[in-house]
């Protein structure tokens, strides 16, 4: 990704800043947006669906390309995206529900859960942290696939499946547009208690999914496949910019987890200097110019991409949902370092400064 566009892109926002009156939201968010459909359009993206979440309310969305291209239809903010890595916010605020209602230690091993495991010996705490003991303290290796675990653990405490678990989870926000994983849609009632109703909207769901795509580097679009068959701890699941909008303001609001709860599940370890890691309880944790963000990301290659960014201070949060992995992709985001993607940091340039 080529540096100038970002450069100027900030340059220009800065000019209209200064320039037009301090309520004036409505030109700067439409300038923003143009700026986005640039960085798309750059990176070869087909689609891409975009908000802003303020603290009480939806400040600005945006939808941008084809969700599909081949028929020609356009995305939009309903349009289902496969969230992958961006699926661990919203299982791990599940787990962080579990466990400050009593119902999970974080300080359980693993072993209680799955005595096969390759991490029997770990606690749930460090499978959520991603981080590993060692003779000087705490490590952090960014390991996905060992969230698998906490499946049991989330069964256990919704004394269901996990899969039930997390779609009674969802729709407790109203997140209707939103889907426990592909295969969620073959489950016949009363399969896992799921209703003929449920089933039927997931079947809508999918439907509506964006199609994916793989895109060369002349940024020709090739429909491709998605590779999540079923919901884990770590992807399958399916959303929207809509429904992720609602679940931003349950947890800005204190219905997800109490605010204390949230600021706890938002401090990551320490290892053994006693410096923060980058990773806390199902979110990055880092500082940007001086300001804490929290975020995440998701990718499969050739398929789809996401990325979820807050800023607690200001009470902002990005949303980006694309139909390919042009947001996350070739930028080493798992090494906790959000801002190496442009499409991030023109959101942090402009909003956290």
């Amino acid at each position: 990704m080529r540096r100038p566009l970002l450069h100027t892109i900030a340059l220009l926002f800065s000019v209209a800043v200064l320039t037009h009156a301090a309520d004036d939201f409505d030109f700067l968010y439409s300038r923003f947006g143009d700026y986005l459909d640039a960085l798309r359009t750059q990176a070869g993206i087909p689609g891409l669906a975009a908000a802003i979440v303020g603290p009480n309310a939806v400040l600005w969305e945006g939808a941008y390309g084809q969700q599909d291209v081949e028929r020609n239809i356009a995305v939009r903010i309903d349009t289902p995206f496969h969230l992958d890595g961006t699926t661990q916010p919203v299982i791990s605020s599940l787990v962080m529900w579990c466990a400050f209602a009593g119902e999970l230690s974080l300080d359980a091993r693993v072993a209680q859960f799955a005595p096969g495991s390759a991490d029997a010996g770990a606690t749930l705490r460090q499978l959520l942290t991603h981080t590993n003991p060692g003779p000087r303290g705490l490590t952090f290796s960014y390991q996905p696939e060992r969230l698998a675990p906490l499946a049991a653990a989330v069964a256990r405490c919704m004394d269901g499946t996990f899969r039930r678990g997390a779609g009674s989870f969802l729709e407790r926000f109203a997140m209707f547009d939103s889907l426990p994983g592909t295969d969620a849609a073959d489950l016949v009632e009363p399969a896992e208690h799921f209703t003929s109703t449920e089933i039927g909207r997931y079947t809508d769901i999918l439907r509506r999914l964006a199609v994916p795509y793989s895109v060369d580097a002349r940024r020709r679009a090739t429909r491709s496949s998605y590779v999540a068959p079923t919901l884990t701890p770590a992807s399958g699941l399916i959303s929207t910019v809509h429904d992720l909008e609602l679940f931003d303001l349950a947890l800005k609001k204190g219905d997800v987890l109490r605010p204390d709860e949230l600021a706890a599940a938002w401090t990551p370890p320490v290892d053994g200097t006693g410096q923060p890691l980058p990773h806390a309880y199902g979110w990055f944790v880092q500082s940007f110019n001086g300001e804490r963000i929290v975020w995440q990301f998701g990718v499969t290659e050739n398929a789809s991409s996401s990325i979820l960014i807050t800023l607690p201070r200001r009470g902002l949060t990005l949303i980006l949902l694309a139909n390919s992995h042009g947001l996350v992709r070739p930028f080493a985001l798992s090494e906790g370092d959000v801002s190496v993607s442009p499409f991030a940091r023109l959101f942090l340039s402009l909003f956290a400064r």
